[in-house]
């Protein structure tokens, strides 16, 4: 598709990108066009760009389109604006950060939310409204009333209206897990988790002595009927699972899977884990498998994966009394309390519905960046267009440690199937995490160069030796 053209009859000549009606929202081919253009050299830095008005009546498409498409084009560092002046091609700028990471599962930042203005909004709002000495001390952990009530409304969508007083608040999802394996297990037990996963698990299981074994999972997740072997031979304390865009495979789990495991756990009599962080970005997931054996399992929200890393908050949904507290002592002798600022930060953000705003934001530019490794990496993407990374199979002529290193030697860090395994073996597939490049054209810039070394043998490949 020609990307533009100049039409003479304008003094200065206006630029134009050619649309077509079947190639994805018509900002982001306006955006995509004038990357294009810069690239090729059709347009160059200090090119003034068309006013906005001018821009829609040319292309027949409504002023917010174009203003969207000129803030993309913003974003990716194309343009610059000078006032009454109008705006420009900007200069490229000089990048000092040599690694691009598609290594690191975190949010993206979100579309069309100023995130800069909603924390200092949140935070002078709980400034104004706390007492700020409670803000600065120890707390007894698992979070206060107005917590717990923000850790129930968050929880909402998979569970509808729950007991706030069911609700413990973590300082994250890993404390989360340590915690509960130090209350519902002993030193020699056994965990039972899908052979590729989640590597805190693993480090977690390591660290305190439990045993980790694998039960084979197939194209919907854990396999009943091998789990209910496994607890038959194994007689383990808690089976560990992760059922929606399973990190790393990215897997759903339908709800049928959900229903099998459930009813698993309560013949066999096992506890569950599930560790669920990134439900509320799926489109429609089923309802968790704690819905099925309420009483077996123990569930886990992070907004980290949901909002933002820095918030370091996870609620964990405990039903019984007895347990809870349990799971409370466990978790108070290596982390006494979610910090109390970011805590509060949170609850305000949810109670006050910022929380929603936020995520939104995070879903939408999570599912932009989905559509961009899709048309990148054509027919070997495999996700589920939501979520916050992809896990690609490799051709046979690559292995994953060994395209990590010659990504690593091309600017690029992601991680290798290896990282996740819970048994002996693991697939021949990398991660590939879309969030962590905050530029979107950056982004787009790795998965291409990702894009063309998947494309070469090794042996045709050869990095620099310094």
């Amino acid at each position: 598709m020609s990307q533009l053209k100049s039409i003479q009859d304008d003094n200065p000549p206006i630029w134009l990108p050619r649309l077509a009606g079947n190639k994805g929202p018509r900002f982001l081919q306006i955006a995509d066009a004038l990357q294009a253009a810069v690239g090729d050299g059709s347009l160059k830095p200090g090119d003034r760009l068309p006013p906005q008005r001018q821009l829609a009546a040319r292309l027949d498409v409504d002023l917010t389109t174009i203003t969207r498409a000129y803030d993309e084009a913003r974003r990716r560092n194309l343009l610059e604006g000078r006032g009454a002046r109008g705006t420009y091609v900007a200069a490229p700028k000089v990048e000092l950060t040599s690694i691009l990471d598609l290594s690191m599962n975190t949010p993206p930042p979100p579309d069309g939310v100023d995130f800069g203005d909603m924390l200092k909004q949140g935070l002078s709002q709980v400034l104004m409204r706390a007492d700020n000495e409670l803000l600065m001390t120890y707390h007894l952990g698992g979070g206060s009333d107005a917590d717990r009530k923000a850790g129930a409304k968050w929880l909402e969508p998979m569970f509808g209206q729950l007991d706030a007083r069911q609700i413990v608040v973590c300082p994250g999802a890993q404390a989360a897990i340590a915690a509960l394996i130090l209350a519902l297990t002993a030193p020699g037990d056994v965990i039972l988790a899908e052979p590729t996963g989640y590597p805190g698990l693993r480090a977690a299981a390591a660290q305190f002595g439990r045993h980790l074994i694998a039960v084979e999972a197939d194209k919907d997740g854990m396999v009943p009927g091998l789990l209910e072997e496994a607890c038959r031979r194994h007689e383990p304390a808690l089976v560990y699972l992760n059922p929606t865009l399973q990190n790393p495979t990215a897997v759903t789990m339908p709800e049928q899977r959900r229903k099998e495991l459930a009813g698993v756990a309560k013949r066999c009599n096992v506890r569950i884990v599930e560790d669920d962080p990134y439900w509320l970005l799926a489109d429609a997931p089923p309802a968790p498998i704690a819905t099925f054996a309420p009483e077996q399992t123990y569930y886990i929200s992070t907004l980290s994966k949901c909002l933002t890393p820095g918030l370091r908050v996870a609620f964990v949904l405990v039903r019984d009394a007895h347990e809870r507290q349990r799971f409370l002592a466990a978790l108070r002798s290596f982390a006494l309390m979610a910090a109390p600022l970011t805590a509060a930060l949170a609850t305000q953000w949810i109670l006050d519905g910022s929380a929603d705003g936020l995520m939104a934001g995070v879903r939408s530019e999570a599912r932009l960046r989905h559509r961009m490794a899709r048309d990148i990496l054509a027919g070997r993407y495999s996700g589920a267009g939501d979520g916050l990374h992809v896990w690609l199979e490799l051709p046979a002529y690559w292995n994953a440690s060994q395209l990590a290193r010659a990504a690593a030697g091309e600017g690029i860090a992601v991680t290798p199937a290896e990282a996740f395994a819970t048994g002996d073996g693991s697939v021949n597939a990398i991660r590939i995490s879309l969030g962590s490049i905050k530029d979107r054209g950056r982004l787009q810039a790795g998965l291409q160069r990702l894009s063309r070394l998947l494309a070469q043998r090794p042996e045709s490949f050869s990095a620099a030796v310094v």
